[in-house]
């Protein structure tokens, strides 16, 4: 493989909008997360340029995007009592990364390099009180400039903004105020204040009665090697079975997906109710459309596995993640004294140690938009599963972590789980599982969960 030579442009910005505030609710979550985990959750993209582009027109759009967007020009600082606070820089400058390719280079051997850099450049950490959390580099051949390839910290966007951010290096939109600076400083007004109290009373609700942890005693305790695992599930038998229970149910792909998933870990691990955290989209909200934050929070689901059918589970599903989704828009310092209260009450301190995660594109969750699904499709693609074993995780903070990857014509599950939990054969029944209650519910509207009633996590 040829090596590029790399150099790198100084890109100055400069806009009339900066200053400091504290972080966003979304900034705290994720800050809270990293705290945690140890992770960082780097967010990645590219795309191609234009025919004819430079490395000078890159810089340009490059520069544009940051005094478009307050939030790629944010660094942490110090606030109050030592907690970080968001300083957004008025003027600065960035460098970009230029890699140019030798003139004999392969052109697919270029795709190739940038589909690796984009797989690679996430695992650099960011000091988050030095470094811009964009960073980026363009890829050239003979003078041209082909791809833009960048990475960019969650700490300052969600999966929505990240895609906000490649239309915008294609489409260079109209100069925009400091968006997450006014987030910032509307979350501290009464009216703000009161959505949080709202969305307390329904955490609340989902907390009172959880076990200490959502799968329960800790299983396979003093076993040798590395405690976590993590696998990848990929079915396009599930994903055209999934879109047959939403075109029958008339359910968005996403809710279906959540209640197949709960149904299987059910099955699994016999845990029922089943409460776990879903990252829910804030962006429905006023202003929040097309702003870079981090706007997505986690919010609480509780789902009653024990239904006369799969497709109940799909209405309980459908209606507890809408509950949850208007209810995901707080301030996480609140839920922490919601969570201490609680567990004063109970006597035990307990956490939903269970996340579930869509990925996806939203053109994904439109039901009406299907086609239809035979039974002669959905088993000509069974042959076609994948299971496949990705060896230990070093760190974790949860007991199961299940997400649905953004992938085309397939359900790809890459779920990240605790040996003292779930042992290796129930994990893979678990995977297999959402594939199999995909399969039966799929021309059955009275295909049964087979869980068991309400029963207490092992």
């Amino acid at each position: 493989m040829f090596e590029p030579r790399r150099d790198q442009i100084a890109v100055e910005f400069t806009t009339a909008h900066g200053g400091t505030e504290p972080l966003t609710w979304g900034q705290k979550a994720i800050w809270q997360d990293m705290q945690e985990s140890g992770n960082q959750f780097t967010m990645f993209g590219g795309c191609a340029l234009p025919e004819g582009s430079t490395a000078g027109d890159a810089a340009a759009r490059l520069s544009g995007l940051r005094e478009r967007h307050a939030a790629l020009r944010m660094r942490l600082g110090a606030g109050a009592a030592g907690q970080p606070c968001q300083d957004v820089a008025r003027s600065g400058q960035i460098g970009l990364d230029v890699l140019a390719f030798p003139d004999d280079a392969d052109p697919a051997g270029i795709l190739r390099y940038a589909e690796q850099l984009i797989a690679t450049w996430p695992l650099e950490r960011y000091d988050f009180h030095r470094d811009w959390p964009l960073r980026m580099a363009a890829l050239t051949h003979r003078g041209a400039c082909l791809y833009l390839v960048w990475t960019l910290s969650h700490l300052v966007a969600d999966g929505g903004a990240n895609l906000l951010v490649l239309d915008d290096l294609v489409t260079p939109g109209e100069p925009r105020g400091a968006e997450i600076l006014d987030i910032a400083r509307n979350e501290q007004t009464p009216q703000f204040r009161q959505l949080s109290s709202r969305a307390m009373r329904h955490w609340a609700a989902q907390l009172r009665h959880l076990p200490p942890q959502t799968f329960g005693e800790q299983a396979g305790q003093g076993q040798a090697g590395p405690q976590y695992r993590q696998a990848r599930f990929v079915s396009p038998a599930a994903h055209l079975a999934l879109l047959a229970v939403a075109k029958r149910t008339g359910t968005d792909a996403s809710r279906v997906t959540l209640a197949l998933i709960a149904t299987a870990i059910g099955r699994a691990a016999g845990v029922n109710p089943l409460t776990i955290k879903v990252m829910a989209n804030n962006r429905f909200r006023p202003g929040l459309a097309s702003v870079i934050a981090p706007i997505a929070q986690n919010s609480a689901v509780t789902i009653d596995l024990a239904a006369d059918s799969i497709d109940e589970v799909v209405a309980r599903a459908r209606g507890a993640s809408m509950t949850a989704s208007m209810r995901a828009y707080y301030d996480p310092d609140d839920l922490s004294e919601v969570m201490a209260r609680l567990d004063a009450e109970r006597g035990y301190p307990a956490r939903v140690t269970c996340r579930v995660n869509d990925q996806r594109a939203m053109v994904m969750r439109d039901a009406g938009a299907l086609g239809e699904v035979t039974p002669e499709q959905v088993r000509g693609k069974l042959a076609e599963t994948s299971l496949t074993w990705l060896g230990p995780e070093e760190n974790m903070h949860e007991q199961v972590i299940i997400l649905i990857e953004n992938q085309t014509d397939v359900l790809s599950l890459y779920m990240f789980w605790d040996l003292r939990c779930l042992t290796e054969g129930q994990a893979e029944a678990l995977l297999r599982g959402v594939e199999e209650v995909a399969v039966e519910a799929a021309f059955d509207p009275a295909a049964p969960t087979r869980v068991p009633g309400p029963v207490s996590a092992r």
